[in-house]
């Protein structure tokens, strides 16, 4: 059996069980992420698909290389491990940047820079998929950003907040009632001043962006320029440009002009923007995304997360059992929002989802011993 894409270092002696069982796993997981790669591929169309096509016959090439140093052992086909068969699952019925977060991890998770049946070639192909990867879901994290931020600070606050005030009011020996009513009472007050406040923060930071825009007057003012005094190059130099180079590319663009006999106004993108010739929507508004739909986000989100810890109240409970399933309840939940977190933003989604349980526990901590320092204690 001899192996064609041997890596260097690797054993030329029969491989071992163990060998073969790392083999076959590898197999397994390319052929997943091959397959993932082409249903995603199938819910894009130009440039993205053709890219998700390429990236699946990388993988192909990878799964040739374990074929060749199986020979004849390759044996039963191997499911690929739990990570890879979500993914595959999520892929073939979804296509957005949840699933691309998914992907980037996994490429990020290879281990084939230390395994030396593996080539460098293939390691260095891993490093380079997950920067593909990554690159195909920017654009679609830059869309979400604003609303998600929204979701996620809304779901996080209704959450931790309104633990913190179940248990801190519960704490004090007050009647069962009594909770349950401050619990309704913060849902919607928070929930309330929540879309409010995001509503105002998105809609005043857009129009900041506004007021940054270059006038759209400056295209028809550059023909009419002084071309010894050349103004332009101020504006270059106000955005950042030495002297000397604001100059050259303010001469330039002017003298464009000047071919052009005074004609329709061509620049190119960066030249637009500094001018104040452009037409294109700056990006930052896509990433702070729509004040209306940022304030939806947060009010639904900061509702959801709120009547997390009244609902053991609202089934009857009291005292330390309702406490017990309030912070029960709350905990998983953090535990969720963590998660998520982590996977859209290309990192770990356990030590996210630990540090916001810590977050919120922390906080709905503090307020409980408030509630017993003032108070009298859970009935």
């Amino acid at each position: 059996m001899p192996p064609i894409d041997q890596a260097p270092g690797a054993p030329a002696v029969a491989p071992t069980r163990r060998q073969i069982r790392r083999w076959r796993r590898y197999l397994a997981d390319e052929r997943a992420e091959a397959a993932a790669y082409r249903d995603l591929a199938s819910r894009r169309t130009g440039e993205e698909r053709a890219i998700l096509l390429a990236l699946a016959d990388a993988e192909k090439r990878h799964e040739q290389h374990w074929l060749d140093l199986l020979g004849d052992q390759v044996g039963r086909p191997l499911p690929g491990d739990v990570r890879s068969r979500v993914l595959g699952a999520l892929a073939r019925r979804f296509g957005g940047v949840f699933v691309l977060a998914l992907a980037q991890r996994a490429e990020a998770r290879s281990t084939y820079g230390e395994d030396v049946d593996a080539t460098p070639t293939m390691a260095a192909d891993e490093r380079i998929h997950e920067e593909v990867v990554r690159s195909l879901a920017m654009r679609g994290r830059s869309r979400m950003s604003g609303t998600f931020r929204a979701a996620v600070f809304g779901a996080n606050d209704g959450l931790v907040s309104n633990l913190a005030l179940v248990l801190g009011i519960g704490a004090s020996g007050v009647a069962t009632s009594t909770v349950l009513l401050t619990g309704l009472a913060g849902l919607l007050a928070g929930a309330l001043s929540m879309g409010a406040g995001e509503y105002v923060s998105v809609r005043s930071q857009r129009e900041l962006l506004e007021a940054s825009r270059p006038s759209p007057q400056a295209r028809d003012a550059l023909p009419h320029l002084d071309l010894d005094a050349n103004e332009l190059a101020l504006v270059y130099r106000a955005r950042g440009m030495g002297a000397e180079e604001a100059q050259a590319r303010a001469a330039g663009v002017l003298a464009d002009l000047s071919v052009l006999g005074g004609g329709a106004v061509v620049l190119p993108a960066d030249d637009a923007a500094a001018a104040g010739a452009g037409t294109e929507e700056v990006d930052e508004h896509e990433t702070v995304g729509s004040a209306l739909g940022a304030a939806l986000a947060s009010f639904c989100f900061f509702a959801g997360g709120a009547i997390v810890p009244v609902l053991p109240y609202l089934l009857g409970m009291e005292g330390w059992a309702a406490v017990a399933l309030a912070s029960g309840l709350v905990g998983v939940a953090l535990l969720g929002t963590g998660a998520t977190v982590g996977v859209l933003s290309g990192s770990s989604p356990a030590k996210r989802a630990l540090r916001q349980l810590a977050i919120g526990f922390g906080a709905a901590a503090a307020t409980y011993l408030l509630g017993l320092a003032f108070g009298t204690s859970v009935a």
